[in-house]
């Protein structure tokens, strides 16, 4: 049956791709495959055989829009401009409005991941697990998950109702996404954020009444949750300025909100990744730059070098705290991460993440800085525990709380 949905692929998207084959190089399942049905031209001439009542919404098409990452690498190199990620958001949503897929897994994502308190116990149980050595014991996807965590410590306090003044002159108030699991698992990366923000001249609230984004419930296709917490989240932020995100696949879903809240589209307008922020502060003169430091690679999360398109920003603090940079993959391919991917997909997630472990270990660093969380735990399940994985505003802060400032102009 053709697409019903609103979020459904339009013609004038799918029509709008010449098969020119430019993504395919690009594609991380194509160059694991070689096969077409597994490339973004593929998928998108599925979803234009379904539209037109050629083919059906059967296990072939939910295969094909499962088997993808959604790394958006396609969108980056496509010369007509194709909303690949839309598509493949609105196309899936189809696949759960067929009643295929699990809805089991469109209930977590859309209506349990957003409770907190169910967070803070999934938490709780990782944290003892953690203190119990269990990750050498515990199944593959789960002890690999497991070893990909940071070393998790129960907190009783959540970020959440933050509000802190600006360290010297305010320039202006800076909204924090604290997030779903950002907030209990990827604590101090918001510490860091909190901390390198105000030295930036901002006053930094977190706002009540956020909870989850919405990333993975769109991504997975459960479309009614998806639109439900942006609603959500677009009136916990309302009056603010500036929203930040200090993860990346959290952040391109913010600035994709036109399409699932009323007002989305303004609310897109004031999203930032805090490493856009940062960076500014740092050209400006408004933070300080840094020398005498270790190399670091940069890992590009996809969801900010091709969804938001911000490559030099991560680059540019990591070079401020005193870093050398050191680059890992010029095609940025998928680390294999991609949000719930590298539990339903294990396999193919696994051969991506050994990819990647193998270019850092090539390059003889110790420290690799990623921006998005999910980056951050396939890249540490799949290094050694000598290698080391931050954000690059943790470095940063880090560089802060040391005071080895050698130079307070601005950056040309």
């Amino acid at each position: 049956m053709p697409f019903t949905t609103p979020l459904a692929p339009t013609g004038p998207e799918l029509d709008a791709c010449i098969h020119c084959g430019l993504c395919l190089p690009h594609c991380p399942t194509f160059r694991l495959t070689g096969d077409e049905a597994a490339s973004p031209r593929g998928r998108l001439a599925a979803m234009s055989a379904v539209k037109d009542g050629i083919a059906g919404i059967d296990a072939t098409f939910e295969e094909m829009m499962g088997f993808c990452l959604g790394c958006r690498a396609c969108e980056a190199v496509c010369p007509s401009l194709v909303p690949y990620g839309r598509a493949l958001e609105g196309a899936r949503a189809e696949v759960a409005a067929a009643g295929r897929g699990s809805r089991l897994r469109r209930l977590l994502l859309g209506r349990i991941l957003p409770l907190r308190w169910v967070v803070r116990l999934v938490t709780l149980g990782a944290t003892l697990l953690q203190r119990l050595a269990a990750t050498r014991w515990l199944p593959g996807r789960l002890g690999r998950g497991l070893a990909g965590l940071r070393s998790l410590r129960w907190r009783r306090s959540s970020t959440i109702g933050t509000d802190l003044a600006a360290v010297g002159e305010e320039i202006g108030t800076a909204a924090l996404l604290a997030g779903c699991v950002m907030d209990p698992w990827f604590a101090d990366v918001h510490g860091a954020t909190i901390t390198v923000l105000r030295r930036a001249g901002y006053r930094v609230v977190v706002p009540e009444g956020q909870t989850c984004c919405g990333a993975l419930a769109a991504h997975d296709g459960a479309a009614d949750a998806a639109a439900r917490l942006a609603r959500r989240t677009v009136a916990a932020f309302a009056g603010a300025d500036l929203v930040v995100a200090d993860a990346a696949g959290c952040g391109a879903h913010l600035k994709d909100y036109e399409h699932w809240a009323a007002g989305g589209d303004e609310f897109a307008g004031r999203v930032r990744d805090v490493t856009e922020v940062v960076a500014e502060a740092i050209h400006d003169g408004r933070l300080p730059t840094f020398e005498g430091a270790e190399p670091v690679a940069v890992q590009d999360p996809c969801h900010l070098r091709h969804a938001q398109r911000v490559t030099a920003a991560p680059r540019t603090v990591v070079s401020a705290a005193g870093h050398p940079v050191v680059e890992l993959d010029p095609d940025g391919i998928c680390c294999g991460a991609a949000g719930v991917y590298s539990m339903l997909r294990p396999g193919t997630a696994d051969q991506l993440g050994t990819r990647k472990a193998d270019i850092v270990r090539s390059r003889g660093v110790a420290t690799v800085a990623s921006a998005n969380p999910g980056c951050e735990m396939q890249l540490r399940s799949h290094l050694d525990a000598d290698h080391e994985v931050v954000h690059p505003v943790e470095l940063y802060a880090r560089a802060l709380t040391a005071g080895r400032a050698t130079r307070r102009t601005a950056l040309g």
